[in-house]
């Protein structure tokens, strides 16, 4: 729990400092935020009896305009994050006896962790109008990261992550937003090293914005 505080307090910092630099730039967001997302494995799409995972995922957001077509507003939306994770093998058969040390890592893991993701992620957002001062969002979005604790699926280290998420967009003023939303996410390190089984998840997102300008 005191990590998470750390973490708000910190993106607290950042996004202030942004807030008070109001020079247009084309490194300077229109608009920032924040999102949380919890997410697991065990849900009706994604249920692998072999392993449980969960995340929670807390995301400082940038926010670029890129255009418009039609009816749809266009974004980049910058997300640097860290991800509170929790795994565990439930299924020690999935570690075969053709591995080296098979029987040490069984034991290694089959043991609940408690890990972390550290990355920045990039979305392309488009966004339409349904009723007043409610939108539709949807994004589909890719970054870097690093995973801090080796499992049987995935390595320690460099990982990729992926989301596809849709959701509605709460406009109360202009310049407050609020986001509740679902997504489809993954991790895995495109066999940059072994094991890259990766991980799924199904997860609800609640997020605020502010317009800078």
């Amino acid at each position: 729990m005191k990590n998470k505080i750390v973490v708000f307090i910190v993106l607290l910092i950042v996004f202030k400092g942004f807030s008070q630099d109001r020079k247009k730039s084309f490194l300077t967001p229109y608009k920032i935020g924040f999102l949380y997302n919890n997410g697991s494995n065990e849900n009706f799409i994604f249920d692998d009896p072999d392993y449980t995972y969960s995340t929670q995922t807390y995301k400082g957001q940038l926010f670029y305009q890129l255009g418009s077509w039609k009816k749809i507003d266009f974004e980049l939306v910058v997300q640097p994050q860290i991800q509170f994770l929790r795994h565990q093998l439930l299924n020690e058969w999935y570690v075969t006896p053709d591995q080296e040390n098979y029987q040490d890592k069984i034991v290694e893991f089959t043991k609940p962790k408690s890990m972390h993701l550290y990355g920045i992620e990039f979305g392309f957002s488009g966004i339409t109008k349904i009723i007043q001062n409610i939108y539709f969002q949807g994004s589909l979005s890719l970054g870097f990261s690093v995973i801090d604790t080796r499992t049987e699926r995935l390595a320690q280290g460099f990982t990729f992550i992926e989301n596809l998420s849709f959701g509605f967009l709460y406009k109360t003023t202009p310049k407050h937003h609020f986001y509740i939303g679902t997504n489809f996410g993954h991790v895995s390190n495109l066999d940059f090293q072994k094991p890259n089984d990766g991980y799924n998840i199904l997860g609800l997102e609640i997020g605020y914005q502010y317009v800078i300008n």
